[in-house]
């Protein structure tokens, strides 16, 4: 059964470079009230340097909103802990998990699973410096080190640092030879590794995240962990999560239709439109809200041409909103 937490992790959309930016957070909010979203990743040096303003800035709208940083100076992850709290962040999460050859070189990412140590005076840096719950996303392993006993030994001294809450994506990470795309698909999931590791550690918080697709697998998880973060799904059928309030955290109320999200976003959008934000960084956020719907296609169509024309404005979406027949939609949803 999950456990009680300050922040409900029982189920959240998973921090994807590129996509979850605070527009698309916006969007999944007006989707469900109650689950968890995270930030893309934020590295810490450009924190330390200065840019907070600029990288940390969210919508109030959003919480619970949790950040995630990318880092391995206790210093700097420190001082970004402090600034996450003094933005309002419900929770600082630090990156152990991406294996991009730009992070690697960076020193942060999942080569910092051989690294348990500094991973460890990490998080006992930043929880030293925020009353803000301080978590960590990792992997299973990492190239060779990929044996049970290697993700057990990690979890434990980071553990004992005070990290009480792990978020482990089910698939090792390969550090050399493979893309960050490929490493979302390369080697098989290990979920029952996870399964295996809240067994043994009940104490702590483990949230599963990996190949879930949809609130039918998340339940089933449910069942084994402490939560589910979803990726990939979330952001491509946004609208999955629609049931999410009611069927995860027995919410009462119906979720807004489809048409409603669109209506409620595009008053956001005008708003971002009026300060200068160009109608493709948030309308591409849009283009899988109608997955599965008749007229679906002609939505994609729209939003994608008359979406990135310089000067597209609100328009677009409502008349992108008008090619799908709005019965149908509701027939679906129900």
């Amino acid at each position: 059964m999950p456990m009680t937490s300050i922040v409900d992790r029982r189920l959240s959309v998973a921090p994807m470079m590129d996509w979850t930016d605070r527009h698309d957070r916006y969007l999944l909010r007006l989707i469900s009230r109650r689950t968890l979203l995270y930030t893309e990743m934020v590295p810490a040096v450009a924190i330390w340097y200065g840019k907070s303003d600029h990288l940390l800035r969210y919508n109030p709208e959003e919480h619970p909103v949790a950040v995630q940083f990318g880092g391995s100076e206790p210093a700097q992850l420190a001082f970004c802990a402090s600034e996450a709290e003094r933005f309002g962040y419900d929770e600082v999460n630090l990156n152990v998990g991406c294996p991009s050859d730009r992070v690697q070189a960076g020193r942060f990412g999942a080569c910092l699973m051989a690294e348990p140590d500094t991973v460890a005076d990490c998080v006992a840096a930043m929880s030293e410096a925020t009353s803000l719950p301080v978590t960590v996303k990792t992997r299973i392993g990492i190239d060779d080190m990929d044996e049970y006993a290697d993700l057990q030994r990690f979890v434990e001294r980071v553990a004992a640092a005070g990290c009480r809450t792990f978020i482990v994506h089910a698939r090792k990470a390969w550090l050399q030879g493979l893309s960050p795309k490929e490493n979302r698909e390369k080697p098989p999931l290990n979920h029952e590794r996870v399964y295996r590791l809240k067994a043994e550690v009940p104490e702590l918080e483990i949230i599963i995240n990996g190949g879930v697709a949809g609130l039918d697998e998340a339940e089933g998880h449910l069942q084994r962990v402490d939560g589910v973060m979803i990726g990939r799904d979330a952001y491509q059928n946004p609208y999955s999560l629609a049931a999410a309030d009611a069927r995860i955290f027995g919410e009462p109320g119906e979720p807004l239709s489809r048409h409603e999200v669109v209506r409620r976003y595009a008053a956001y959008v005008r708003g971002q439109l009026a300060q200068g934000v160009r109608l493709s960084r948030m309308s591409r956020h849009l283009v899988g809200l109608f997955h599965g719907v008749p007229g679906g296609k002609r939505w994609r169509r729209h939003l994608s041409e008359a979406g990135n024309r310089p000067e597209a404005g609100v328009e677009v979406l409502e008349q992108a909103a008008a090619m799908v027949d709005n019965s149908s939609v509701t027939a679906l949803a129900g």
